[in-house]
């Protein structure tokens, strides 16, 4: 995809500036008439422009906006009110600019003769795709206002589950902050103190005092490089899961420890069930849903599963029966799929075990910090189990040089 920068009338003969992407200039062009734009100037942006119109788009509407727009749309569309003036009472009191004026598009898109789907997929880079495939089975079946519920359905549950694992992390990241910022304070403010103290009076230092020392000297010497770490860390990190058998180790050493595993199985679990609910939804075939799911399910362990159950899927076996050589898929999982193929109602299973998962995270997120406290205790007092006991040996040999001196 090429970027072209444009310079035009609109439809009320105000002068627009922006951005367009395209394959090449005509195409580029004949998007920007069929809006109602008049061209007046019409280039190829330079990389620079590109690389801030990447920067632009890459900051989605957050979904809770999108999800609001579906739900209202549905709403006032059961309700009776035809698809433009539901629009336009949509954009009259929606107070987010960027939302306002991607609306305020696809219904001039729409009063154009554009399908609302084809409308809605000019703005891809904002509604995911399930979104349009699902707008496009309602519009063909006389039933839109029910496909926009389906999609604010699942939008919904996507959100709940982002929520439930953020919950579920704020704790652990809140001990691992306290207790670093503890243990930086006493080893650049009070050891320092206490040992130069020390060394004054002469007392021999012992090898874990000395380690203790030398680990004071550094944060003192080098604490702006301490924030730096994380950051370290996570370039390295990032530079490591190029590669596929990184990922793919690294994956399955989060599946492998238990507390990690608790939040991320069920995490993906909750992710696989509710993305191929909402595909089956939308028709999708049960070949292309997993290969959908495989590239964004986000662990390379599941991937794989997921893309070798489709091959075997593919060669004639029931979906269960793919999924139940693979032990990632956990036994609830393989029976409620199995019943669904028996029955009839693949989607109805899917949205069952979607609901359980979250609801899994969910209760996962309020416990975790009575599990986690266990270790965090653990952690911070061996730590400054070390340092007092760093503290003590030439303090206690100290009192006993004064004792023989008496």
């Amino acid at each position: 995809m090429n970027y072209f920068s444009y310079k035009a009338l609109d439809a009320d003969g105000v002068i627009v500036r922006g951005l367009a992407e395209g394959e090449d200039i005509g195409s580029v062009y004949g998007d920007l008439a069929s809006r109602g734009f008049y061209i007046l100037n019409l280039k190829k942006a330079s990389s620079a422009a590109a690389y801030l119109r990447g920067v632009l788009l890459s900051r989605k509407l957050q979904r809770k906006d999108v999800i609001e727009f579906a739900n209202n749309l549905s709403i006032m569309l059961r309700a009776g009110v035809p698809l433009l003036s539901a629009l336009g009472d949509i954009i009259a009191t929606t107070e987010n600019k960027k939302l306002n004026g991607i609306i305020t598009d696809i219904k001039k898109r729409t009063e154009m003769g554009l399908r609302f789907s084809d409308a809605v997929d000019a703005h891809k880079n904002v509604f995911p795709d399930v979104f349009v495939r699902l707008v496009k089975i309602g519009e063909e079946t006389g039933r839109l206002e029910r496909s926009l519920l389906d999609i604010a359905d699942h939008l919904q549950k996507m959100e709940d589950l982002a929520s439930a694992i953020k919950r579920a992390l704020i704790y652990p990241a809140f001990a691992l902050v306290t207790t670093m910022g503890a243990l930086i304070f006493w080893l650049a403010y009070v050891l320092p103190k206490i040992m130069k103290t020390l060394m004054e009076m002469g007392v021999k230092l012992p090898l874990i005092t000395r380690i203790l020392l030398h680990v004071s000297n550094f944060t003192q010497a080098y604490w702006y490089l301490i924030p730096l770490m994380p950051v370290a860390i996570f370039a390295l990190f990032q530079i490591l899961k190029q590669k596929e058998r990184t990922r793919y180790y690294v994956d399955r050493l989060k599946l492998a420890f238990p507390i990690v595993k608790l939040v991320v199985y069920n995490k993906l679990l909750a992710l696989f069930s509710e993305q191929l609910r909402i595909l089956i939804v939308a028709g999708l075939t049960i070949n292309r849903s997993f290969d959908i799911i495989a590239d964004v399910i986000g662990n390379e362990v599941f991937k794989r599963a997921i893309l070798k159950s489709n091959d075997t899927i593919a060669a004639g076996s029931r979906i269960s029966d793919a999924m139940r050589e693979h032990p990632v898929f956990p036994p609830l999982v393989i029976r409620m799929v199995d019943i669904g193929e028996t029955s009839g109602n693949l989607d109805e299973q899917f949205a069952f075990l979607s609901k359980l998962y979250i609801k899994k995270l969910d209760d996962i997120s309020d416990k975790m910090g009575k599990m986690i406290e266990p270790i965090v205790i653990a952690v911070v007092g061996g730590l400054f189990a070390v340092i007092i006991i760093g503290l003590m040996l030439p303090l206690y040999d100290l009192i006993s040089t004064f004792g023989k001196g008496r």
